[in-house]
């Protein structure tokens, strides 16, 4: 059976003054499946062409703390997946941020997580 699941895609935005990114990966959240996973995928290529002086090091380690508040380690630890995932989505002013958060429906979220980073990111 199908239920309801929240998405967003997450963006690199090397400079904020200038407004350019590029998506580096996606979360998603299905409340009804108990979910919630990011897959990130960062074209170093994509982020020099887009800002030369971009530091991927600083990058991946950002990325890797939205996997960690994704599984509720460190300070997302006591949050509920929801609760994390809005947390994630919220607007920033960072070089990483979400998009606009979409719904679908599915019957396998980390399926469905996988096919959304292979059509928007890759």
């Amino acid at each position: 059976m199908r239920k309801p699941f929240e998405y967003a895609v997450i963006r690199l935005v090397p400079r904020i003054e200038r407004g350019e990114q590029i998506n580096i990966g996606v979360i998603l959240y299905c409340q009804g499946l108990d979910f919630l996973g990011a897959r990130t995928h960062l074209d170093a290529d994509r982020a020099r062409a887009l800002a030369p002086d971009v530091d991927l090091e600083e990058v991946a380690a950002a990325l890797q703390s939205w996997d960690r508040t994704c599984v509720g380690a460190g300070p997302s630890a006591g949050m509920r997946h929801g609760e994390r995932f809005r947390w994630l989505v919220a607007p920033r002013s960072t070089m990483i941020q979400a998009g606009p958060v979409h719904t679908g429906l599915t019957a396998d979220p980390a399926a469905e997580l996988d096919r959304l980073l292979e059509t928007l990111v890759r």
